[in-house]
């Protein structure tokens, strides 16, 4: 039975969302281009990240280069824990990570266990390559992406950052002086982050480029209540804290103040931005019944990390998707930076200096991309189609001239720029029957198409069709904006 992967594959080729990238020249794993489609879908989940986060958070924008220099991450801890252990075949030369290698053959988990560890693991169980060739001793492979910049004695190291976050820790003397140096205060950007994966699959589940949306929170860590945690802890999710994973138990649905209440979050910024977030994938289509909030073992906890909650979406051929992470990277960072450069990254709060502490929302947008297209993908009868909500669909509305002569077509561009004017994405289509352009509109999750015919020359209405009903109605085309209402119904809400 053919993968719902494999179908959204195919349409997502054919229609403009994803393709890998460079396939003329055999691509290179782990990289994709976005189509014209794709872009726009990408760039709606990005705005709505933002008025999440910017707008209703009030939290700085900022943006910062891709490449920084190697002291940035010799002082964060990434050149010394950013790695896999690797092993490499001696006869066919592939390389594969060594925990995941002792998963697949001997079903045993392998967090916490050391490079002499797996060694031993491999060793003891004759473990070999897929061709049968012998494996070489584990060894960690650093996971960020050196470069070097500029010519000559003026030659430096660097480094693509494997995450946006330190950009903004870098800029904390900046962003201090901005929030008047008061706490709490928040700063985000979404930009590119590169991890050197040692054999990236799935497709647009594990990438080497791939975009990041990140928030950084700082707050004083002896004033830890969120000013707004009223609004969201009745909230509920489903919950799969340390002891049910160690015990086996499944996931539960709780509320967030139950979650706090048991002791398995004891910091109401990481409580609220773990309830906030789990929202914000509501919002932009991902069913509720598909998400889950999952705490981090201690084995898997990132260096700076005191406590980490993932939010996870259920694919159907991937099982369980981290899409963000909720972490409390408490004051790590910032005294990191401070130490390595001799800045006073402190702000007085009543007299007495203060390093903030950390809550961090970093988020992945190339997954829930991935994720939002397979659970926005329908199948009724012969017809296929993206049920995206309207808030983040790439094309808001189709103008479909009825036939390509006697007039229609000079109107419906009429509608168009009508349309364009009013500042929706619009996507006109006169060509083949009307019944292949509803088809097309569907497969790239248009809402509604709006059809121009011999009434609309007579009483100035159009034909307007909603995507997930296919049900049809009448609607003037100006009179008190009546079309414009029809389209945006429901937009604000969703």
């Amino acid at each position: 039975m053919e993968r719902k992967y494999e179908k959204i594959l195919a349409i997502a080729k054919r229609r403009g969302f994803f393709w890998p990238s460079s396939e003329i020249h055999g691509g290179l794993a782990g990289f994709f281009d976005y189509g014209p489609v794709g872009s726009l879908l990408k760039s709606n989940i990005e705005q709505e990240w933002k008025r999440w986060f910017v707008i209703k958070e009030q939290m700085f924008l900022i943006e910062t280069p891709t490449i920084m220099p190697e002291p940035v991450f010799k002082a964060s801890g990434h050149l010394d824990h950013f790695v896999d252990p690797i092993v490499e075949c001696k006869k066919c030369g592939k390389a594969m990570r060594a925990d995941h290698l002792i998963q697949e053959k001997l079903g045993m988990k392998t967090e916490g266990l050391t490079i002499k560890d797996l060694d031993k693991l491999i060793k003891e169980n004759h473990l070999k390559c897929s061709c049968g060739g012998e494996l070489s001793d584990v060894w960690n492979f650093k996971l960020i992406f050196g470069i070097e910049v500029g010519p000559g004695k003026d030659k430096k190291q660097a480094y693509l950052r494997p995450e946006t976050a330190q950009g903004m820790f870098v800029s904390f003397q900046r962003l201090k002086e901005v929030a008047r140096k008061k706490l709490p205060f928040g700063a985000c950007q979404i930009g590119h982050a590169y991890r050197n994966e040692i054999s990236p699959r799935q497709g647009m589940i594990r990438l080497r480029e791939f975009t990041q949306a990140e928030a950084e929170i700082f707050y004083n860590p002896r004033d830890a209540k969120h000013p707004r945690f009223k609004k969201i802890e009745d909230e509920e999710f489903e919950f799969l804290p340390v002891e049910y994973q160690k015990s086996g138990k499944e996931k539960e649905r709780f509320s967030v103040k139950e979650v706090m209440k048991r002791g398995w979050i004891n910091n109401e910024y990481q409580a609220y931005y773990l309830a906030f977030s789990g929202k914000f994938f509501e919002h932009i289509g991902i069913p509720k019944e598909k998400i889950r909030c999952r705490q981090h073992l201690e084995e898997e906890k990132a260096h700076y990390s005191k406590d980490t909650w993932d939010i996870e979406v259920y694919s159907e051929d991937f099982g369980w998707v981290e899409v963000a992470a909720i972490a409390n990277r408490t004051d790590y960072d910032l005294k990191a930076h401070a130490s390595a450069t001799g800045e006073d990254f402190t702000i007085a709060v009543e007299n007495e200096k203060i390093m903030p502490h950390v809550i961090e929302a970093s988020f992945g947008i190339d997954r829930p991309f991935y994720l939002i297209l397979e659970t926005s993908y329908k199948e009724d009868g012969k017809r296929k189609y993206f049920a995206f909500n309207k808030n983040i669909a790439p094309i808001d509305v189709a103008v479909f001239p009825l036939v390509s002569k006697d007039g229609l077509p000079e109107k419906a561009k009429e509608v168009y720029e009508y349309l364009i004017e009013n500042k929706l994405m619009v996507q006109y289509d006169e060509s083949g029957s009307i019944g292949r352009r509803y088809a097309r509109a569907d497969e790239i999750g248009v809402p509604i198409c709006v059809t121009i015919d011999y009434d609309t020359l007579k009483d100035n209405t159009v034909t307007i069709r909603d995507r997930d009903t296919t049900k049809q109605k009448r609607v003037k085309i100006k009179e008190k904006f009546e079309l414009l209402n029809e389209l945006w119904k429901g937009h604000c809400e969703q």
